[in-house]
């Protein structure tokens, strides 16, 4: 698999990082609109990047602030743009073939704008707006001048965590294949002189998991596309340091190379009989990953025709993965007593784990390769037991 990762860009205007786009031949979005009080200057439409934002287009804005620019409608996933004059920026998403209106005045067009058009930008707006009142914030406390430089830091990341839950909480895993989710993963403010991420998954380990429910969600919904790439090998790379992090707390050496990589969201519980257990140690094995509630009504049905699918296609390589998102530890152990498959629990009390795979409605099952990749999900699955075969 070809690896991309983001970079982190100097600028304190871009707050984001993406790979380029793939275009549809022929159909085209529009973005147009009204930028007030900005004669004379010139209004670029950039694409943003993985190495920053590419220009794509620009105008001249005369008197009535009109505009309207038309590109290639994205062919495989939402794809991410901005309007800029100077470092005055909107930023925006285009989810399909569509039109875009907006509305503003310079120089505030970056905090007072109006946008019309497209599922997520309404939202994109919201959390642009957050990230600017968490960079004031910030801002304020770097120029404290009571503050010693280790109480500076200190409070930029009590405020920098309080904004990071709330977008977790509020945007994020309320729906994680959104293209807004994506785009406040790549958002950052300037602390000093230096430009931060907010979600920065090398900072913060903790930053993985908002960032494998979006990869997790963009690998089904947009399957194949670069970003959902992007974001799966960030994820990887995260846990793949915290694994050399923690060797080395213990006193041991791990070569780099030699740490354990896959193509999944790795899930690591304990199971019924107290053993940690690893999804991707899985690696070679045709893997069906199921989240269950057996406390739900249909479970016992349900597990009677797991136990027909595992006693046929066992011995031909097939593993079951079942995490359990079931409150009663006591109760959950012995219904998974005499089970023959992995049966772990997920005791979070949030469903963490389900989360990650968007396991929005229980029972939902995934398919996992030998390779250790999710090929199928709920959206792709049509006939669980041939889905299953066809992969042996």
């Amino acid at each position: 698999m070809k690896r991309l990762f983001f970079s982190i860009l100097s600028s304190a205007a871009v707050l984001m990082t993406t790979v380029g786009f793939l275009a549809c031949q022929g159909n085209q979005f529009k973005i147009e609109g009204h930028i007030a009080d900005a004669p004379d200057s010139v209004l670029y439409l950039e694409n943003m990047a993985l190495d920053g934002p590419q220009k794509v287009d620009s105008v001249t804005l005369t008197a009535d602030g009109a505009f309207a620019f038309s590109q290639a409608a994205p062919a495989d996933a939402p794809e991410f743009y901005r309007l800029r004059i100077g470092q005055q920026i909107i930023n925006f998403a285009v989810d399909s073939i569509e039109t875009i209106t907006v509305k503003a005045s310079y120089p505030t067009m970056a905090s007072d704008y109006t946008i019309e058009g497209g599922e997520s930008n309404a939202v994109i707006k919201q959390l642009s707006l957050m990230q600017q009142q968490l960079q004031a914030r910030a801002r304020q406390i770097v120029n404290a001048p009571d503050l010693s430089a280790k109480a500076v830091e200190d409070s930029v990341m009590s405020v920098v965590n309080t904004f990071k839950k709330q977008v977790m909480s509020d945007f994020i895993y309320k729906d994680p294949k959104k293209a807004s989710s994506y785009f406040a993963l790549f958002q950052g403010i300037i602390v000093g002189n230096a430009y931060m991420m907010i979600f920065d998954p090398r900072r913060d380990i903790d930053d993985t998991k908002p960032f494998s429910a979006v990869a997790t969600s963009w690998d089904l919904y947009y399957p194949k596309s670069l970003r959902g790439e992007n974001l799966h090998n960030i994820a990887i790379e995260a846990m793949k340091t915290k694994r050399i992090v923690q060797a080395e707390s213990e006193g041991l050496t791990i070569d780099a190379s030699k740490v354990k990589e896959a193509d999944i969201i790795d899930i690591v519980l304990t199971d019924n009989k107290g053993v940690t257990r690893r999804l991707t140690d899985l690696k070679g094995k045709v893997v069906l990953l199921d989240f269950h509630i057996f406390a739900a009504e249909g479970s016992a049905a349900r597990i009677l025709a797991l136990r027909e699918l595992y006693n046929k296609y066992h011995d031909r390589g097939l593993e079951i993965y079942q995490v359990s998102l079931d409150d009663d530890d006591h109760f959950w152990k012995t219904q998974t007593a005499a089970l023959p498959w992995i049966s772990v629990r997920d005791a979070s009390g949030s469903g963490t784990q389900a989360y990650l795979y968007q396991a929005q409605s229980l029972p939902i099952d995934y398919i996992v390769s030998r390779e250790n990749m999710v090929v199928m999900g709920p959206r792709q699955i049509k006939n669980l037991e041939s889905d299953i075969a066809s992969q042996l």
